[in-house]
């Protein structure tokens, strides 16, 4: 398993469906990086504290530890431009919708991606993006 994957949750200001629209400057985001288990709350915090002498102008108070249980999800592989995930979001939904299942995005279950390259070392066109969605059965509330 790969530890170096940088990992998104997703949504949109004001709204639940991300698939609606990609005004980028809406987005409410939170980024993710997976850690070994090995990894306790002391050696995290010491990492922070070499990380904090070595870089004093970043703000550390936003990095946290914490377990992510997803549940389940409906999930396609997006190759491309992030600027291109429009469409690709839209097979997603259908697949979903066709499946007997509907998305549930919320405050707490949002637009998940893990990012398979890195843009400064790829072409856009080459890119790679695992994108999922959080999904229910249809007729079932939450």
């Amino acid at each position: 398993m790969a530890f170096d994957l940088l990992e998104g949750l997703w949504s949109l200001e004001g709204e639940e469906h991300p698939s609606a629209s990609i005004d980028k400057d809406k987005f409410k985001w939170t980024s993710m990086l997976r850690i070994p288990d090995f990894v306790t709350d002391e050696v995290f915090e010491r990492f922070k504290e070499k990380l904090a002498a070595k870089k004093p102008e970043l703000n550390l108070s936003v990095i946290c530890r914490e377990k992510f249980a997803e549940g389940f999800c409906g999930q396609i592989t997006h190759v491309g431009s992030y600027d291109d995930e429009p469409e690709t979001i839209a097979a997603l939904e259908r697949f979903i919708e066709e499946s007997g299942y509907r998305t549930e995005i919320t405050g707490i279950r949002r637009r998940h991606e893990i990012y398979l390259g890195d843009p400064r070392k790829v072409s856009p066109e080459k890119l790679k993006t695992i994108i999922r969605h959080p999904i229910g059965k249809v007729g079932n509330k939450r």
